[in-house]
Order: C-alpha cells, then structure tokens, then sequence
C-alpha cells in the first residue's frame, strides 16, 4: 500500500465567484514553484458559510480566502483575529490551524501598497494629502494602510456620506470628510487619489467625478481592474499623473496567503501579471 502525502487545498470564497482571476493566479504560481496544489472557487451562501469554513480543514483545506459579501462574516466566525483585521473591520484571508482555530487577516492594505510601491517606485505617502473615493470595505482597508505609512491627511467622500463620517469617527482626525457634490473639490493639491467604488468598472455606473484639480505630481490607483484603464486613470494620464490599476493589489494581496498555506513566498512579475491577464 502507497503512502500518498495529502495534498494542500486552498481556495478563494465568494458569491459570485465565477469571475475571480484569484485561480488563475495560484495556478500560475504552482507551476512556477512546483508546488502539489490546489485553489478552488466556492460559491457559498451566507448562512451556510460557517458551515462551510468549519468544514473544510477536514476535507485537507489549509486556508481559503473571502470575497464579496462574506469578508465581514467571516471576521465574525474566525476564532482569532489579527490586529490588521480587526482594525479594517473585515477578512480576507483565513488560515486554518492545527489546532482545529481558525485565523482571520486582512492583506488588501498590504496589497494595495505593495502595489503602488512596485509600479509607482517615487510615490511617497508622507508627501501630502490622500483623497479616497469610497467607504465601503475596501476603502477601510486603503485608509487604515495610507495612516499607517504616515499620510499626514485623508480626504475621503462618499455617495451616502453617513459612511464616510462613520470611517472619520473609527479612524480619527486625520480624515477629513467631503459631501460626494464636492468630491473633486478634495483633489487640489493631494498627492494620492484612490478610487476605491466600483464606478466605471464594466457594467457598473460611470466614473463623473470630476478631475480638474488634480496636479500632475500625483500618484493615482484605481482598485477596479474591469477594464485595466479605466476612465478615470486614462484622465489622470492625461493630466500627467503616475497611474497605478487595480490588478496589481489583486495579485499581491494574495501573497501573504500563499506563502502562510503552501510554505512558499512568491513573487509579483510581469509574467505572473501577463498569466492572469490571459497574456
């Protein structure tokens, strides 16, 4: 009888999740690293979702990843929480433990500037204001990560304001809100412009917030990769701002999850962006 050592699995959990280019990624690193494993999309509802996750490390699960709508769920559910996580409020990125614990972390911070610092080296979060377009979950993370590498200021607005002032009262003075009407009026003079809404990504509303304060010097990412230059970046392109899509905080938000489940830290390139892309 063959003693077979038990396969790593992983997987990314969401509903929908059909679309998630996080499979084609791992897939990508298995191969360059010559890693035995396996990445699977699951789409699971939300009430069966603790189910799911206490579950799987019996079927040889070492961890998954969570996407829209389960990231606040799944903080929830998770028996031990990383100071990161539980600062933005959300999860993304679950190990689960010999001891049967499951953890809970958030690397979209970690992603998002890992990425602005891979493609746009001069960037410097000290050097003024930021303005964050968006309140939702992702923009908890972009505020927590853009205070914590020393942004001495955060404008931030969003369509319903109420959420806005809620980040303002989490996150402290160093947030200044603005009524979604004004929202370009927070770009004169800042240094760092996120669009952390879903405007202008396919199939979504289009992005009309307008952008004739924006200086050239400024260092602009958008977190939507649907298209990979939106109209938004095209724009600030054209001002003569350094863009920065989205793709890039997709690819390495996934690194630390990767190396924490299959022992191996992987690296962002061209080629691995170029995989995922269908290059």
């Amino acid at each position: 009888m063959t003693d077979h050592p038990r396969i790593p699995l992983a997987g990314v959990i969401g509903s929908p999740v059909a679309h998630s280019r996080s499979p084609l990624l791992f897939r990508t690193w298995f191969a360059e690293y010559g890693i035995d494993g396996f990445y699977i999309p699951m789409d699971v509802a939300r009430d069966d979702l603790e189910t799911v996750l206490r579950t799987l490390p019996k079927a040889g699960f070492v961890g998954t990843n969570v996407t829209i709508p389960h990231k606040i769920r799944a903080l929830e559910i998770a028996d031990v929480i990383s100071d990161r996580a539980a600062l933005i409020g959300a999860a993304n990125t679950l190990v689960f433990r010999p001891d049967g614990k499951i953890y809970a972390d958030n690397t979209d911070g970690y992603g998002f500037i890992a990425n602005l610092r891979q493609n746009a080296p001069n960037w410097d979060p000290k050097s003024g204001p930021a303005a964050v377009l968006g309140a939702g979950g992702a923009a908890r993370a972009i505020v927590a990560s853009l205070l914590e590498s020393g942004a001495p200021e955060i404008r931030i607005s969003n369509r319903t304001r109420a959420r806005a002032d809620a980040l303002r009262q989490e996150f402290g003075a160093r947030l200044v809100v603005y009524d979604w009407v004004q929202a370009g009026n927070m770009l004169e003079d800042a240094t760092t412009v996120v669009n952390t809404t879903s405007l202008g990504m396919v199939g979504k509303s289009e992005f009309r917030v307008p952008l004739d304060a924006l200086r050239p010097s400024a260092t602009c990412c958008d977190l939507v990769y649907t298209p990979l230059k939106t109209k938004f970046l095209a724009e600030a392109e054209d001002v003569g701002c350094t863009v920065v899509d989205g793709l890039g905080m997709l690819l390495h938000q996934a690194v630390p999850g990767f190396e924490r489940w299959f022992g191996q830290r992987p690296e962002v390139t061209e080629t691995v962006r170029n995989a995922v892309l269908g290059a």
